[in-house]
């Protein structure tokens, strides 16, 4: 097989050069570009904090698939399985409540402490880390509202809690030597008929620059907000909506998130990153698929993901924007989620990068959208494949869908005996 895929790499090599694309370079960048993977697909978002307790916030993950992690030592093993199947850099995405602290820490008491282990096996596996604030299933979120609630006591927990975070995300950044990037979202809304919008809004706002008050080097952390549409319970109104968060990211100069699955059926992320671009200082993306709504499905190689590849590549964004995963399906085998996901992702920036971007630009440039037009039709069927088999050669990860045979056989070993 080996002599197979030198054979079509070699071929592909010459194809992409006589439209002058260099696959080489190509794969050279490519390997400057990480995604951060999410932890809570390994667990269906329970954590450590409470893993019995129930998942609030609008949020689901359905399906019942066997082996899930139960634990802080289960999660990182089968993290470290994904990782041996997916070529190039990667990044880990915790969330607050994946802490490992010996009996209940309440969450605005969380500290460094509680994720030192994550850093030691981080730094062993050549890991970024990115962090997020749990501002949902706690008792204190369970009427859906956090840092926008009417009861200052309340409230003040939650700031305190994002702050704690902010301190946690700065403490990676420090120990790992690449920034942390820390995503606030609030799963604050009202299920029906809302009629004071602005005040939960303002409390949002102030709540909100209380948390980032506190300076802290860029080197380690860098704050980003996510907005959302709606949620279960949040139908009618949702406080941080995409018009407040993107307003907020622009007027505090902090990092915008944009969420493939948070806004309106019809929408795409893709088209938002080149003007969110022109007034927030860099982007977090969360790359997921929604199925009629922001039901957080394993990415596909379908259009919007290499839609939103293109867009980082065309417009040379690979130092303001940060990629990562969100997506939880209990359905199928958790690691196989993580692996696809991540692979479609890394897929297609390479698909991206060995597009003749520059003859394509020139084109539009001079008026001639014919050949514009024409050039980017052949060039998708392009053979990329064999680009990307000869990445994952170099890698020394599983071409094609030889990784599934790795995946099946820890499910009988691992997954099956928990």
């Amino acid at each position: 097989m080996s002599q197979s895929i030198e054979n079509a790499w070699l071929l592909a090599k010459q194809r992409f050069a006589d439209i002058n694309v260099d696959v080489d370079a190509a794969l050279k960048l490519l390997d400057t570009l990480p995604v951060s993977m999410h932890c809570w697909q390994g667990d269906d978002v329970a954590g450590f904090e409470n893993p019995t307790g129930s998942l609030t916030g609008g949020i689901q993950a359905t399906g019942n698939y066997p082996g899930k992690a139960r634990n802080a030592r289960e999660l990182r093993g089968d993290l470290e399985l994904a990782f041996q199947l997916i070529p190039g850099p990667k990044r880990l995405n915790l969330h607050a409540i994946y802490l490992e602290a010996e009996g209940r820490v309440e969450r605005n008491e969380i500290e460094p402490k509680h994720f030192t282990r994550w850093v030691e096996w981080a730094r062993g596996h050549d890991l970024g880390l990115d962090f997020n604030p749990t501002c949902f299933s706690h008792p204190l979120s369970a009427d859906g509202f956090t840092l926008s609630h009417a009861d200052d006591g309340i409230r003040r927990f939650w700031i305190e809690h994002c702050q704690a975070s902010r301190r946690i995300s700065a403490y990676f950044g420090r120990e790992l030597g690449t920034p942390s990037v820390m995503n606030i979202w609030v799963p604050d809304g009202m299920k029906d008929v809302t009629i004071d919008r602005l005040a939960p809004r303002q409390r949002l706002l102030a709540s909100l620059d209380e948390v980032i008050a506190e300076k802290l080097d860029s080197r380690h952390h860098i704050d980003a907000v996510e907005s959302k549409l709606f949620g279960i319970g949040a139908e009618s109104y949702t406080v941080g909506s995409s018009e407040f968060c993107l307003g907020y990211a622009s007027s505090r100069g902090i990092a915008l998130c944009l969420d493939a699955g948070h806004f309106h059926p019809t929408e795409v992320i893709s088209d938002k990153i080149s003007s969110a671009m022109l007034f927030v200082p860099q982007l977090l993306l969360h790359v997921s698929r929604p199925v009629r709504w922001d039901s957080d499905h394993v990415v596909l190689l379908d259009d919007e993901t290499q839609a939103i590849a293109h867009e980082i590549v065309r417009h040379d964004l690979f130092d303001r924007v940060h990629i990562g995963l969100d997506f939880f399906d209990a359905s199928i085998n958790r690691i196989a989620a993580w692996v696809i996901g991540t692979r479609n992702m890394k897929k297609a920036l390479l698909r991206a990068l060995v597009e003749p971007t520059g003859q394509l630009r020139e084109l539009e440039q001079q008026g001639d959208y014919t050949a514009r037009l024409a050039l980017l039709e052949e060039t998708k069927s392009l053979p990329w494949q064999a680009v990307w088999d000869k990445y994952c050669q170099l890698h020394d990860v599983p071409v094609g869908g030889d990784w599934l045979r790795v995946v099946r056989e820890y499910e009988g070993s691992v997954l099956s005996k928990r």
